[in-house]
């Protein structure tokens, strides 16, 4: 008969004891990890349907923003330099562009003249007469005077005369006449003289040093128009926009450069009120700013306003409920913020 195989020989062997209780360990490990394995697989789905049913509330997003400033031409003209280009550090009162105003420069100098008539007038009024005025008028006086001295005696022997019956009634009534003639003549002439040497009554006098003033005052205007012809920077600052270039005409108020302050930046956002409850004015809250990486930053809340009447109501059920107002909060950062820069998302973890 042929010999079995060594196969046929290990299948006819009866199970060893230990082979028999190392199946078995076997066999309960391997239900115990698939025990565990169906265990964990119903916690996963039932941690996937409870994170379902309960998603992370997104986080709330604003932006920042930093005060920033249109420096304008307070008079129109045709800009003859531009002095600075986006990117640049400007400091408070610093020239950034100017202006080429010919129409202003005539009405300064049509002012200063006027300006100098005006005072010339204001001495004359103070002075007075001149020295030759004076004498002229005093000279005057004197012819009266002497006019005067002759009417009188000519009067005098003709009254005598006319006593004594050598003339006629005639004769006495023209003397006469001339005696108060020649007496208003002198007193006319005394007041000439007296006016020639005390000038200008007070009130001429006042009146000449207000439209003196009024002139200064026209020569200071205009000059304040020429100096706005150099368009200077209010704050100190980033230019972020060169609105327009050498040889455009800048109309009155409109924007020549735009300068924003980095230095007084805050973010702001707009949450409806049922998401106001953990934010009060004067608290700290922690802001990421997604631009600059890092975590997150200190920002003090400072302003929380409600927004415009105007598209900023929500509903809080379809059907029934109450409507939710939009507010605006603003929160400055605790300490500098390296690379802040407005235009920034803000965000507030929740």
């Amino acid at each position: 008969m042929p010999t079995p195989t060594e196969k046929e020989t290990s299948q006819t062997l009866p199970e060893r004891p230990d082979e028999r209780t190392a199946r078995r360990r076997r066999s309960r490990i391997l239900g115990a990890v698939a025990a565990a394995a169906g265990l964990a697989l119903i916690g996963f789905i039932v941690w996937g349907v409870w994170l379902a049913s309960h998603p992370k509330a997104p986080p709330l997003q604003g932006q920042m923003d930093a005060t920033t400033i249109d420096v304008a031409a307070k008079v129109p003209g045709r800009l003859e330099t531009v002095n600075v280009k986006e990117g640049d550090q400007v400091s408070k009162g610093q020239v950034i562009a100017t202006l080429y105003v010919p129409e202003i420069e005539a009405k300064v100098r049509q002012a200063e003249a006027y300006e100098k008539a005006r005072q010339a007038q204001e001495s004359l009024a103070q002075e007075g007469a001149r020295p030759q005025e004076i004498q002229a008028a005093k000279a005057q006086y004197e012819r009266a005077q002497a006019a005067e001295e002759l009417a009188q005696k000519t009067y005098e022997r003709i009254s005598r005369l006319y006593r004594e019956g050598f003339v006629p009634a005639q004769r006495l009534d023209e003397v006469t006449a001339n005696l108060k003639a020649a007496r208003k003549q002198s007193q006319a002439a005394r007041e000439q003289w007296s006016i020639a040497q005390t000038g200008a009554r007070r009130q001429e006098k006042q009146a000449a040093a207000a439209l003196a003033a009024q002139a200064a005052g026209t020569v200071a205007e205009a000059k304040s128009y020429a100096e706005e012809a150099k368009i200077v920077s209010p704050i100190s600052g980033e230019v972020s926009r060169v609105l327009l270039r050498e040889g455009e005409v800048a109309p009155q108020g409109f924007a020549v450069v735009t300068v924003v302050n980095l230095n007084d930046q805050w973010a702001s956002f707009n949450l409806r009120e049922d998401e106001l409850k953990d934010l009060r004015m004067g608290s700290v809250i922690r802001v990421k700013i997604p631009a600059i990486g890092g975590g997150a930053h200190d920002f003090k809340i400072y302003f929380i306003n409600p927004k415009a009447d105007y598209a900023n109501w929500r509903a809080t059920r379809q059907n029934s409920g109450y409507d939710l107002r939009t507010f605006e909060v603003r929160a400055r950062p605790v300490s500098p913020v390296e690379g802040l820069r407005p235009g920034m998302t803000a965000l507030i973890e929740r």
